[in-house]
C-alpha cells in the first residue's frame, strides 16, 4: 500500500468517528496496538526534542526501506506517533520525502491538539523528514 492510499485510508477511518472525544480514543487505540520499543532503542539520540511528553522515533534503514519504531510515555501522543509510524515505515527515502501530508489537516488533527501537542507532532514530522533526507543522502553518495 502506498503512502497516500495509507493516508486516504486513516482519513475515511476518522470521517466515521463523530466527535473529538471517539478521535482521541481511537488514537488512544492505536497507541496501545504499537509495538513497545526496546528499552535499548530509548536513547537521548531516538529522543524526539520539542515535545512535551518524551517520544522516542528510531530508524532504520533496511532493503532501501525505512522502517520505523516508536514509543511515548503518553498514551495521545503515542497513538499519533503510532500513525506516523504507520503510515511512513517501510517506504523509501524518496516516498517519504515526496509525501504529501495534508492527511493532518483533512483528519482535523493539528486543530484538536494543545499547543504543545501540535509542536510535538511537528517535531514528529520533521524527525521522520530527517531520517528520510539523511537516508536518501546516504544512499545517493
Amino acid at each position: 500500500m502506498t503512502i497516500q492510499e495509507k493516508q486516504d485510508k486513516i482519513v475515511e477511518e476518522f470521517s466515521f468517528l463523530e466527535d473529538w472525544m471517539d478521535k482521541y480514543e481511537y488514537l488512544i487505540d492505536l497507541g496501545k496496538q504499537l509495538e513497545t520499543l526496546p528499552e535499548t532503542a530509548k536513547t537521548e539520540e531516538n529522543l524526539i526534542p520539542g515535545c512535551q511528553s518524551r517520544v522516542w522515533l528510531d530508524a532504520k534503514l533496511e532493503d532501501n526501506k525505512i522502517v520505523f519504531a516508536a514509543d511515548s510515555d503518553a498514551l495521545i501522543t503515542r497513538g499519533i506517533v503510532s500513525l506516523l509510524v504507520h503510515i511512513f515505515s517501510g517506504h523509501t527515502p524518496q516516498e517519504i520525502t515526496g509525501a504529501d501530508w495534508s492527511f493532518i489537516e483533512k483528519i482535523g488533527l493539528k486543530d484538536h491538539l494543545s499547543p504543545t501537542r501540535a509542536n510535538g507532532l511537528l517535531s514528529m514530522i520533521r524527525q521522520i523528514q530527517l531520517y528520510a533526507a539523511a537516508a536518501g543522502a546516504k544512499n545517493n553518495a
